[in-house]
């Protein structure tokens, strides 16, 4: 197949990677209702068609936090990306530094946020979740502060793991398999070789090397998975902000709201930025879809602080759709993820091209030529 969209690649990704690394990325909580709807309600939104505009030059170029955007897109953090290709995250940041966008790093990576600064020349933005242990997140944030990470995204809606029955059913968060899940899983890599070769083989350490000294009786993803599920923080309050502003002076986006309360209350606390998500389906499924959850939020905190999204997004069209809602930029997950899973850098390089070029086309007919001047005249009714 030659890959030609976003869809293109989710299928290649399901024909290379083992069933449990494809259904990791791809499924949702409970009865993926809410993963459907991120989709769904993309769709249902009508792009107003406009002719016999001066559509011959078109402008993508945005900023956010002071840094240059060569369009109002960006990788969200997805975890675990490095088994999806080998040193996977150093891949994707490659493919987004030379496309001129920002890649955000999770807490939950398999190459850490040194061994990305270093192989790609760039800090990423760092996605941070909140553990138990507060010594090590004060490293952990040092550590980022140091390398010089632009922007400190800090994840809000898991205070606990969501139920995702796809993963349950494939072993993927079970600790040590038995003997007959051991052997499944095996015949799963081994039939398919390229992932073997690519990343069992040729990629290790397979570690979360953010959390790896904490872990260091960790030696694999069954290890290490267990520990995190029982030691992500449901204590977390509005008041943590306070300790994470203490120890980071730069911007904070806090990632996870769907509610205009919450929106108001990030503005409180000082926060520079949200993101309208609801874990691209992953948790609480039942709730709003981010597109759906965006207007209100938007016209809650007017210009009060940066409103970003994702959840759904799966061309450049409905990039366009989010920013006539008010969005200042979509943060893209699972399409990277495929592409990354499918072809490696190339893929994730060749996702954004498509995405810009979708936006393109997307602005010419809706006589859109500037980005920032995307308003809800842009979409029907």
């Amino acid at each position: 197949m030659i890959p030609a969209s976003v869809s293109d690649y989710r299928e290649l990704a399901r024909r290379r990677l083992p069933r449990l690394l494809f259904d990791y990325i791809d499924g949702g909580s409970y009865a993926e209702a809410t993963l459907r709807r991120n989709v769904e309600d993309f769709e249902d939104l009508a792009l107003r068609q406009r002719v016999l505009r001066d559509v011959s030059e078109i402008a993508l170029e945005t900023e956010l936090f002071g840094q240059p955007l060569s369009m109002p897109v960006m990788l969200a953090p997805v975890g675990m990306a490095g088994m999806y290709a080998r040193r996977g995250e150093v891949q994707a940041a490659r493919a987004a530094k030379a496309a001129g966008v920002p890649f955000c790093l999770s807490t939950v990576s398999v190459c850490d946020l040194g061994e990305v600064t270093t192989a790609v020349g760039t800090p990423p933005w760092f996605q941070l979740y909140m553990i138990r242990d507060r010594g090590y997140m004060g490293e952990l944030l040092a550590r980022a502060k140091g390398l010089g990470s632009p922007v400190l995204v800090f994840t809000v809606d898991l205070p606990v793991p969501g139920a995702r029955y796809r993963d349950m059913r494939t072993g993927l968060f079970g600790g040590k398999p038995s003997l007959s899940a051991a052997m499944r899983r095996a015949w799963d890599g081994i039939s398919h070789p390229d992932w073997l070769l690519d990343v069992q083989i040729g990629g290790k350490p397979h570690t979360f090397g953010n959390l790896a000294a904490a872990i260091p009786e960790a030696k694999g993803m069954a290890e290490f998975w267990p520990w995190v599920a029982r030691n992500f923080d449901p204590r977390l309050t509005w008041k943590d902000l306070d300790w994470i502003r203490a120890r980071w002076d730069g911007p904070i986006v806090i990632k996870g709201v769907l509610d205009s309360d919450d929106a108001r209350e990030a503005v409180r606390v000082g926060a520079q930025g949200i993101v309208v998500s609801n874990h691209g389906g992953r948790q609480l499924d039942g709730v709003l879809s981010g597109v759906r959850a965006l207007p209100p939020i938007v016209d809650a905190v007017g210009d009060d602080l940066t409103v970003l999204m994702d959840g759904g997004v799966r061309s450049g069209l409905d990039v366009v759709k989010a920013l006539a809602l008010g969005a200042k930029a979509c943060l893209v997950g699972r399409p990277w993820a495929w592409a990354l899973g499918a072809r490696g850098e190339a893929g994730v390089a060749h996702v954004l091209q498509i995405l810009r070029q979708e936006m393109q086309m997307a602005m010419a007919l809706t006589g859109c030529t500037d980005v920032r001047q995307a308003g809800r005249d842009l979409l029907v009714g």
